[in-house]
């Protein structure tokens, strides 16, 4: 199986550090943010690698190059603007696979993806705690089963793994993923899972020196 990792954001909220640097390629203790997705997609078995590039995207494709260096083979979806999530997961669809994982270029996390289930479904999310920035989270959870009313409700991490049917349907363009995971959901279509490890979404400065201090 194939895997995605999301790198094409322009990171507004971190500026002035993403004006020079895409934020994928900002360092958490001492190595890039997206270093620790491709060490831990190897070490999952997940050896195919796609990363979508937009702003700064030379910088990203000239760091990892081909992914040798990590055990892996990068092919790279460039955006001459970038589509945001669902519509560069769509631009590259042509590069994955019929069940591929996507996780965001701008979270730090040691989730194992090993523990992804291999059953065909449309899409499992992985969900966890509300960070505080984001305490009326996204979707509940009931066993597996994830939707978008009832209580407790938790915030979707990034990491998700999709059948490429479920983007069937999807015009070219920019398009973003959370009104297609609530619709889907709403049909009883995705399945999930609460995980409990380190996870961050680095989007401001101060959590990104959080994890630096």
């Amino acid at each position: 199986m194939k895997a995605m990792i999301l790198a094409a954001g322009r990171g507004e909220r971190l500026r002035p550090l993403t004006d020079s640097t895409p934020k994928p390629l900002l360092e958490v203790r001492g190595k890039p943010l997206i270093v620790y997705h491709l060490e831990a997609l190897h070490k999952a078995g997940f050896n195919e690698i796609v990363i979508n590039l937009s702003w700064l995207g030379e910088q990203i494709q000239t760091r990892l190059g081909d992914g040798s260096a990590f055990g892996v083979s990068i092919e790279y979806s460039e955006e001459v603007e970038a589509r945001e999530t669902a519509g560069g997961i769509l631009q590259a669809l042509p590069l994955l696979g019929e069940r591929f994982v996507v996780i965001n270029g701008d979270v730090f996390t040691d989730y194992d993806f090993a523990a992804l289930p291999a059953a065909d479904h449309l899409v499992h999310l992985v969900l966890v705690e509300n960070p505080p920035h984001n305490n009326a989270g996204d979707f509940s959870l009931d066993g597996v089963v994830v939707g978008n009313e009832g209580s407790p409700r938790y915030t979707f991490s990034g990491i998700a793994q999709y059948h490429r049917s479920f983007f069937d349907g999807l015009a070219p363009g920019k398009q973003a993923l959370a009104p297609l995971l609530r619709s889907a959901a709403a049909r009883g279509q995705v399945i999930g899972e609460l995980f409990h490890g380190d996870w961050v979404d680095i989007g401001t400065a101060e959590r990104l020196r959080g994890l630096n201090g």
